[in-house]
């Protein structure tokens, strides 16, 4: 029996806690070692121009990737809105089905796929992101904060996807800002300690994107396949 490609739910325990830089860098360590993956980002919210949804084209960037954005983000809003609230409001209904045709099409390569914000985020009006990474049947990169308060929301987060018997890959811890925080100098142990997972990072908070996007690689080296 053919083993299945590497592919992985890049998801969080909150929004802006770096999903998006996660999955550039996994996709580019990826394409670096001439595999060919593809990003997938179904649902996009905040999107200043629903032409050119800002991280399903960095996806594909890092990703070296030709497809076509509508064949790797399917729903796409403008509002800054979970994306079944950002729905809602214009009276619609994210179709399930094109997002599992969507996938049909990338899953017999490499992926990555992100979701949006937490597990909890509703993507319609019956479905939220955990229940799309149950029903793609892939393992998860948990990304969360390094400080203060990662303890209980990574803890809350892990419990979620045990429920589910969804495995983790990893938790990434990653700095969001420059301020000194005591509390990571326990958080990683402490993590692994608690829950059995392997924790990667912290990355450090590097004003400069490319240098941040380096150290994001560096952290995530050890879930090449």
């Amino acid at each position: 029996m053919a083993s299945r490609p590497f592919q992985i739910f890049v998801t969080g325990t909150d929004t802006g806690v770096g999903k998006t830089q996660a999955s550039c860098a996994l996709l580019s360590l990826l394409a670096d070692a001439g595999l060919q993956p593809q990003g997938f980002k179904p649902y996009e919210s905040g999107c200043a121009s629903l032409r050119a949804p800002a991280d399903a084209l960095a996806l594909r960037e890092a990703a070296r990737s030709t497809l076509p954005v509508d064949a790797l983000c399917p729903h796409r809003f403008r509002a800054p809105l979970a994306p079944g609230v950002a729905a809602r409001r214009l009276g619609r209904e994210p179709d399930w089905d094109v997002t599992l045709a969507a996938w049909k099409r990338l899953s017999h390569g490499i992926t990555v796929v992100e979701g949006a914000g937490g597990l909890f985020v509703p993507l319609d009006s019956r479905h939220d992101v955990i229940d799309l990474i149950a029903t793609l049947r892939l393992p998860v990169l948990l990304v969360a904060r390094a400080g203060l308060g990662t303890l209980n929301h990574t803890a809350l987060s892990l419990q979620a996807l045990a429920a589910r018997r969804i495995p983790v890959k990893a938790v990434l811890l990653s700095r969001g800002t420059a301020a000194k925080d005591p509390s990571e100098r326990d958080n990683r142990l402490l993590l692994e300690d608690r829950h059995g997972v392997p924790v990667l990072g912290p990355v450090p908070y590097l004003p400069d994107a490319r240098r941040r996007h380096t150290a994001f690689r560096k952290a995530l080296r050890a879930l090449m396949p």
